[in-house]
Formats: structure tokens, sequence, C-alpha cells
């Protein structure tokens, strides 16, 4: 294996007991004899030092213990794609027994089977296979050129996630030859991309879902390969510390889902450099770290320009702590559909479905809530829970009940942009909806009701203090007693006084 080895190695993808590394020097390392491998882990808890040894740099590594010296022999260099495909698909041929029955052992247990060598056979038949996945089987290249179009040329979905890819060519020298290739998984492919725009006119031609979640890619290697990906539809960048550094020009035109989840880098001033996207239906930014956004160009009760296609949106696991974040989203022209779990503004809540409440009165055409339908009734009890729960505070600021009065100032109506709006919708709240809750003791729970009885007019009007979680039931045996009539007698109607 020393003899076959060169300095070509260096940057190849390697695997040691289930680990990945990068391979960053070759050659001695003295007092030792022989060939050693310096790798830079991608875990880094697995190495020992930083590609020194006793004061010579040898390679240089990210983190201080990244580094390892191996021996070649101890280190997997991965095989071609043709060759996992057929460990992981290709099984023996047997003899023709289609329709008969065999007996096959799986585990412990003895089954017979009918026609069982004709899965096998289809396993076996390469160029029928359309969706395959080949996920941490150790694939490092194309091999011999031409050999995967002649074995399986009708591939449409392909799996090559957590593999030893070192670059971006290795890919394309696969895809070129996968001409009906539609979703194509790369992550944790610790890929080498282009330093210049390449032209790849039909090797991507019907790509349609990307996925290069932990491959090391940045946002300018993004836009450089782009042009390569005219039809594609879905784009996964998930943890690859991206910083969006310029707007995409004539490039991820078609993209109608986008994932950038886990780039921690990532502000509210580099999302207006994608909010020009015109098809992007899907935008998921869980765990970016964002904690406000803010559309410049949309004044109270109006409608941004930006994202103008937007119809969902994920902001997960972020820090959103102020309810203005939740009030720009209603300015988006087509958002229905908003996932917000695990935030401060929702997670530190005692009250969920009070905060829920709050979320679908704020934003008015939202029809999905972190995964639960909002039904017509929901949002007309939240949009009137709403309307309640700040009265006292929109009459503070100058709202009144008569339309020719109602001028409430522009710090409740940055705060509440749609409150104007819910009170044209259902009617401004009445005073009596207004009043401040008491503390919860006995006294304050009772009810006070006048009682008369009409068949006897000179009896004059008991007047009673109830508890109001009294049952109708438990009141009738109480009148039956102070009126002396059956309770099966009793008629019971209710006279309200404002009306």
């Amino acid at each position: 294996m020393n003899d076959a080895l060169t300095s070509d190695v260096i940057g190849r993808r390697v695997e040691v007991n289930g680990e990945h590394a990068t391979v960053r020097f070759f050659g001695d390392v003295p007092p030792v004899a022989g060939f050693w491998l310096g790798v830079e882990w991608d875990n880094p808890e697995r190495g020992k030092h930083d590609g020194s040894h006793e004061g010579t740099v040898y390679f240089k590594c990210r983190h201080p213990t990244g580094g390892s010296f191996i021996r070649p022999n101890k280190v997997n260099f991965g095989v071609d794609f043709l060759t996992a495909l057929k460990n992981r698909y290709v099984l023996e041929d047997g003899p023709e027994e289609d329709g008969k029955e065999q007996i096959v052992t799986i585990g412990n247990r003895t089954v017979q089977t009918v026609g069982f060598d004709s899965v096998i056979k289809r396993q076996s038949q390469l160029n029928k296979l359309e969706d395959i996945s080949l996920r941490n089987c150790a694939v490092n290249g194309a091999g011999d050129k031409g050999g995967i179009a002649r074995a399986c040329p009708h591939i449409r979905k392909v799996d090559l996630s957590r593999n030893l890819l070192s670059s971006w060519d290795d890919v394309i020298d696969i895809a070129d030859q996968l001409k009906d290739l539609e979703v194509l998984n790369l992550s944790e492919n610790k890929l080498e991309f282009p330093s210049c725009s390449t032209s790849l006119i039909g090797t991507f031609s019907a790509l349609k879902v990307l996925v290069l979640n932990r491959t090391g890619i940045t946002w300018a290697e993004v836009l450089r390969c782009a042009p390569g990906w005219p039809v594609l539809e879905e784009l996964y960048l998930g943890s690859n510390n991206i910083c969006i550094s310029e707007r995409p020009v004539d490039v991820l035109q078609t993209v109608k889902l986008l994932d950038l989840s886990s780039n921690q880098l990532i502000d509210e001033n580099q999302l207006f450099l994608i909010a020009y996207l015109p098809r992007l239906e899907q935008l998921i930014l869980s765990n970016i770290g964002i904690s406000s956004i803010h559309f410049p160009d949309a004044g109270i009760g109006c409608k941004t320009s930006l994202f103008p296609s937007l119809q969902y949106l994920v902001v997960n696991d972020n820090q959103i702590s102020q309810w203005s974040f939740i009030n720009e989203l209603d300015k988006l022209q087509s958002l229905d559909t908003l996932s917000c779990v695990r935030n401060p503004l929702t997670a530190g809540s005692k009250d969920s479905q009070t905060t829920r409440q709050f979320i679908i009165a704020r934003i008015g055409q939202l029809k999905t809530l972190d995964r639960c339908q909002i039904l017509p009734e929901e949002r007309r009890g939240a949009e009137l829970d709403y309307r309640k729960a700040f009265g006292n505070e929109w009459k503070k600021a100058g709202g009144h009940q008569n339309p020719d009065k109602n001028r409430p100032n522009e710090e409740f109506l940055a705060a509440h942009p749609r409150y104007q709006f819910l009170c044209q919708k259902y009617g401004a709240p009445e005073d009596g909806e207004l009043k401040t809750q008491q503390p919860f003791i006995l006294k304050n729970q009772l009810l006070t009701l006048k009682i008369r009885y009409p068949d006897q007019l000179d009896q004059k009007v008991l007047e009673k203090q109830l508890p109001d979680s009294m049952t109708i039931q438990k009141v009738k045996g109480l009148l039956s007693r102070l009126l002396k009539v059956p309770v099966s007698q009793l008629l019971l109607s209710y006279e309200s006084p404002k009306c």
C-alpha cells in the first residue's frame, strides 16, 4: 500500500473506524520510520494535536486537537460509485425458480416464501434502479468513465450523504452519467468547490432537489455552481456557517424551497438579499439566531414587496422574544403557514394557548400555525380574545367606541397594527367587556341574582349571591327550598338588566 500511495492522497477523504477525516500530509515523521498520513478529523475531539510533532509543523488544522498521524494501512480510502452500488443492491443470482416455494432464514426464524428470487432478480438488475441510497458506503468517486451510464442510466434519486467524496468535480463525474437525476443528497461530504464559475450545461439539467447540509459550502460557492442547476426547486444548505454575501442574479430563480437552518451567521439584513427570489414559497430558518425583522418598504397595515411568493416560513429555535417580529410577518403578501416553536416568545409563556391566539390574531391570512390548522372558529375566537385583552390599552391610547373620536396614538398602532381592523370587523369593545379581572377569591366570584315569582305578585323579590360556578340544577334545588315549590314544577327564565 505504501508503494501505491503518492502525494495525490492529500485532500482525499478517508474513514477510520467510523470517523471521517481529510488527508493533509503524506510522508516521513522522524524519528519513527515509515510513511504516515496526517489527517484532520471532522470531529476535532477525535484528534490529538494541530498537525505538529516535536516542534515541526507537518500540516495545519482549524482546531488545536483536530489532527492525528495514522499509518496508511489503517485508513479506508473508499470505493467507487458502482462498487458501492453492487455491494448494496446486487445479490448472488440463484436458479430460475420464480413462483416456487423456498425456505429462507430471517434471524432465528425459518420462513417459507413464494417468488422470493424474483425480488433478488429485480434488485440485481441495476439498469432498472431509479431510487438508490448509498449513505455511508465510503463512495469516493465515479470510477471508470462511462461505467455508471452503462450500468444504471435510469436513476432519478440518489442519497450519497456521509461518504468520502472530496470535491465537486467528483460529484460532476457521477451526475454527468445520470441524465434523469432529479434528487441528489450530498450531506456530510466535506467538498472542495470550484473557485471560479463553471459552465456545466446538461450535467444537472433535470435536478430539482439538492441537499448540501454540512458540506462546508459558502454562499459565493453556491452562486458559482448555481448556473448549472437550471430547474432546481429545492435547495438545502443547513449547518454550513453560511453568510449571505450577495444577491442572486439570474440564478436560483426557479427555487421554491430554501433551507438555511443552523447557519448562525445569517441576520435579517442578509435575508433581504434573497427576498427577491420570484418563486420562493418555503423558507426554513430554524436555529439561525434571528431575533428581529423589519420590512422598511411597508407601513402599518400595508404589505411588503419582499418575498412576494413566500407561503411557508419556519423560524423554530431562534431568539424571537418581541411581538414586533410577529407583527412584521403580517406584511408578507402570501404567508399562510408559520412554525415558531422554541423561541423565548413562545417557550417562555405560561399559557401557550393564549400565545397561539395572539399570533393568529396578529397575522390575518395565517391558515396553519405550528403544524396545526387554524379553523374559522378558532380564528374568530382568537381575534375576539385579542381585541378584548388589549381593549383597555386601546382606550388609554385614544381609542373610542365612537368612530369619529377613535384616534389611538402611533405607539399603540405600531404595537397592534391589526387592532383597528378587528374593531371594524367585530365592533369596538364595550366597557363591560373591559372590566379588570378580579383576584380569584370567593367574594369576587359571586353573582347577585334578584329572584321573583311571577305567579305570586305579592311575594317580595329575593336577592341572593351565588357562586358563578353553581349549576342550574343546584340553583333549582335552592329555589325549591326557598319558595316551597317542587323542583319538577319550577320553570326558570333569565332577564338581563341590559335588555
